[in-house]
């Protein structure tokens, strides 16, 4: 059933829920948000996009201008979808909204952070997250899905379908990368800890032969996905990645001990993903039964794997072979959440059969860009880009998901869906077309130079201070690049250039560099 239908069916039953709410473990619901310290809210202003626009980051491209509109059509939807919390609602934050139901969304709200990061110094939108820890149970256990107006969990379905992708650890250590804000961190770790730990309890199967994670359709957010298994490739990778990110965070705090223990549990998944769920003959990853046998179905869930740093260098370009068959995933807008080869795939969408979707595509380009395969990533993200703007020409808008092979949105979608639907035209664009990542934490910028037209970034806020970068025009690939960087305080410059890698001391003010 799709989220469409989820969502009324939790207006129906949400005049129940207000009399008596249901909790994780059956307990009172005023035991909640006992590992987060936020305990009310403090009225604050939402920023309006006309207001702000000059204080947001300049892409510069000297050609394929067209996706400049793409960008600031998302920025300026982005901002009309920021919300306060609704009168008696028991959220402490102002939140960016998903832009799709009444209801607050966990992997959507995951996903939109990954580009509102280049807005932190307009709106904290990381502090969309607190509404959720504040609803954390106290067994650890947090919903996928909250009311907005009064804060209530929504089980559809039943409880095993209302745990989303658990990517609070990895969203709070990006997020830190970015900004540096380590304060933040300290505040958060008992709460992704707990987390962890339910999805421990409750998400393992007993007396499997891989001992890996089990899911379900909606709670993977894949709704409609021919899978199954007790072993999810994506849940499995997934919870790698909240342990990485987990002990990142706790030795970045001083927590020494954790961090080693954290570590091998990342570890220990990545092996057990690695010989459960490869599939040599295939070069794809795939889901297992309780016997450990691989269910062989191609969705996009095959790649995750990638992002979590479990597969070897040579399988990624295994993977890479999928990823550019026609006859596969290679579509006239990729990636389609499930192989066009398998004979329930829906060249117009139909959901999770079919449709391509903003979060499963940046997870496969982020995934190639870990094992350094820039050239790829930035080529599927611009067929992604180029896909998208055309659908934009025709409707005046972005979709919730695309049809992967009309040019057309998905059937069904949500319109005006920003929402994850910027992950494209902005954080992708800034990332993998023009190629900049900025890491205030490091006080550095990694710039991959793959461009020859004129193309950079400018007005970035980096922590408390601006940027601009600019690459000038290049006869070819081959010839020097001329790099203009202009900046409010010394940082250090990363450049990666072919198989070239060179650093440069940024000076405050303006600097020029050749390479």
């Amino acid at each position: 059933m799709s989220r469409k239908n989820c969502v009324i069916f939790s207006l129906l039953i949400s005049c129940l829920l207000l009399i008596s709410p249901i909790t994780a473990s059956g307990q009172s619901a005023t035991l909640k948000g006992l590992y987060f310290p936020i305990k009310s809210y403090q009225p604050s202003d939402i920023p309006v996009f006309a207001e702000n626009k000059d204080k947001l980051p300049i892409p510069i491209l000297g050609s394929d201008k067209h996706w400049l509109e793409l960008y600031w059509f998302c920025w300026e939807m982005a901002f009309k979808n920021i919300r306060k919390p609704e009168p008696g609602s028991p959220f402490v934050s102002n939140y960016i909204d998903e832009a799709f139901s009444p209801n607050l969304f966990q992997w959507d709200t995951h996903f939109m952070l990954l580009f509102w990061k280049y807005a932190h110094h307009i709106f904290p939108a990381i502090r969309s997250h607190d509404n959720f820890y504040s609803r954390q149970h106290s067994n650890g256990y947090i919903c996928r899905e909250i009311r907005e107006s009064n804060g209530t969990d929504v089980y559809f379905e039943g409880i095993n379908n209302t745990v989303n992708p658990p990517l609070f650890s990895w969203i709070e250590y990006e997020y830190y990368r970015f900004t540096g804000d380590k304060e933040r961190l300290k505040t958060v770790i008992p709460a992704l800890e707990k987390y962890g730990e339910w999805i421990e309890q409750n998400r393992k199967k007993k007396r499997t032969k891989h001992h890996l994670y089990w899911q379900t359709n909606l709670g993977s957010g894949m709704d409609n996905s021919p899978r199954k298994g007790s072993g999810w490739v994506d849940l499995s990778a997934q919870m790698a990645m909240h342990y990485h990110a987990l002990s990142m965070i706790e030795i970045i705090t001083g927590k020494v001990n954790n961090f080693l223990t954290l570590k091998k549990m990342a570890d220990s998944i990545r092996t057990q993903i690695q010989h459960f769920m490869w599939n040599e003959d295939d070069g794809l990853y795939y889901d297992v039964n309780d016997a450990g046998e691989q269910q062989k179905v191609k969705t996009v869930a095959c790649f995750w794997p990638m992002l979590a740093r479990a597969s070897y260098p040579e399988h990624v370009q295994d993977m890479i072979k999928h990823l550019e068959d026609p006859a596969s995933f290679w579509r006239e807008i990729p990636f389609p959440s499930l192989a066009a080869d398998h004979p329930q795939y829906h060249s117009g969408g139909n959901y999770w059969r079919g449709s391509v979707w903003a979060p499963t595509n940046y997870m496969i380009i982020k995934g190639l860009e870990q094992y350094r395969f820039h050239d790829f990533a930035a080529t599927a993200t611009a067929k992604y880009l180029d896909g998208m703007h055309a659908v934009f020409r025709k409707t005046q808008t972005v979709w919730e998901n695309y049809a992967p092979d009309t040019l057309q949105p998905g059937k069904p979608a949500q319109k005006d869906f920003v929402g994850w639907t910027g992950l494209g035209p902005i954080a992708l664009l800034i990332e993998n077309i023009i190629g900049i990542h900025a890491y205030g934490a490091d006080n550095q910028i990694l710039w991959n130079i793959l461009r020859t037209d004129e193309h950079g970034l400018e007005n970035l806020t980096m922590k408390d201070y601006k940027v601009s970068l600019r690459c000038q025009e290049r006869a070819s690939a081959d010839h020097p690049a001329t790099l203009s960087i202009d900046s409010g305080k010394p940082f250090t410059l990363v450049v990666f250039k072919g198989e070239q890698i060179r650093s440069f001391q940024v000076k405050a003010g303006k600097n020029k560099f050749t390479f």
